[in-house]
């Protein structure tokens, strides 16, 4: 491997949630501590599991984190009953499993989801219901514009412009060209994240491509990126694809562009599949480097983790941080 560097961010994204639910309630209510009348405290989770991604690492971190409290006692004695449900990366599939949590199984706050577009087909219902969200992955825009659904993850989107504003200050590059993959209604608020690296920076793009599909073969974008000079390049792909790029990047002997990519590159199965490459890739996270087995910011949810032999991945970062909240 030529090069392989770290996140460009390592700060968690700052939170503040302030969760009216009766079970924790605030004031006097809090002296008589949780009300479940069963026993438990009903918690659930919309992630995209199987389709064209697998988020599960997400709520099942969440899962062990609530594990591990209820071994303790609970809250007060109330054990935490955990659902997840797949919502395949489905519209109607994540409708129906919002509604299946809260109004079957009578869950009062949602907790580690990880979902493509969870947030955007559920953020009506859970207005309408009174259900809060603390979203362990928020993918769609509608994560970060509702007021009941709170991500603990900064986004793609403002992590696509920390990745151009990488590259413009820190690696000097003075042609950047960007391919994103659109999902739903994802291309506003990447285009928007494009324009916000221009506001700060001055430049603009020598070539804006959203057209880039989830599957399929690559050359042609790698061979256009190429042909438009591109000094560096930004990806929104997944982690399977990150791989595909930079091989097909290896195949087409392609030189002297940088390839940056946003957190689902940043896993230890990427960098183990691109040992021997000979790009140079760049890949962001969104919370604390998980690689940093020293920080201080990663001792509980390192500790937390392995005890419950869970990956040591940003995924599950997101979702011991969603739970840890949600306590």
């Amino acid at each position: 491997m030529k090069a392989w560097r770290g996140p460009i961010t390592s700060a968690i994204a700052a939170m503040a949630v302030g969760i009216g639910l009766g079970c924790f309630g605030a004031g006097g209510a809090a002296l008589a501590g949780p009300s479940c009348p069963d026993g438990s405290i009903k918690v659930g989770a919309v992630s995209t599991i199987t389709g064209p991604a697998d988020f599960s690492e997400v709520p099942k971190a969440a899962k062990a984190v609530f594990d591990q409290l209820n071994a303790k006692g609970g809250i007060d004695g109330c054990k935490i009953d955990y659902t997840i449900e797949d919502d395949k990366a489905d519209p109607q599939a994540a409708t129906q499993a919002a509604r299946d949590l809260v109004d079957n199984k009578g869950v009062v706050v949602m907790a580690g989801s990880a979902s493509l577009l969870e947030c955007q087909v559920n953020a009506g219902y859970y207005s309408q219901r009174k259900i809060l969200s603390i979203q362990g992955l928020g993918v769609d825009p509608a994560c970060y514009n509702s007021p009941n659904i709170s991500p603990v993850n900064v986004g793609p989107y403002v992590l696509s412009t920390a990745m151009l504003d990488y590259a413009t200050n820190t690696l000097k590059l003075k042609k950047l060209c960007a391919f994103f993959i659109i999902i739903g209604g994802t291309q506003d608020a990447y285009k928007q994240a494009v324009v916000d690296w221009e506001k700060q920076t001055g430049q603009k793009l020598a070539l804006y491509d959203p057209t880039l599909p989830f599957q399929g073969d690559y050359t042609p974008y790698l061979l256009k990126a190429r042909a438009a000079g591109c000094q560096g390049v930004l990806f929104n792909t997944i982690e399977p694809q990150v791989v595909q790029v930079v091989k097909t990047a290896d195949a087409q002997k392609m030189h002297g562009i940088d390839w940056l990519f946003l957190s689902p590159g940043y896993t230890v199965q990427v960098a183990k599949a691109l040992a021997h490459t000979l790009q140079t890739v760049y890949a962001g996270t969104e919370w604390e480097p998980y690689t940093n087995s020293t920080s201080p910011a990663n001792r509980e949810w390192r500790e937390a983790l392995s005890a419950a032999h869970e990956p040591l991945t940003a995924f599950t970062q997101a979702g011991f941080e969603a739970a840890k909240i949600l306590i």
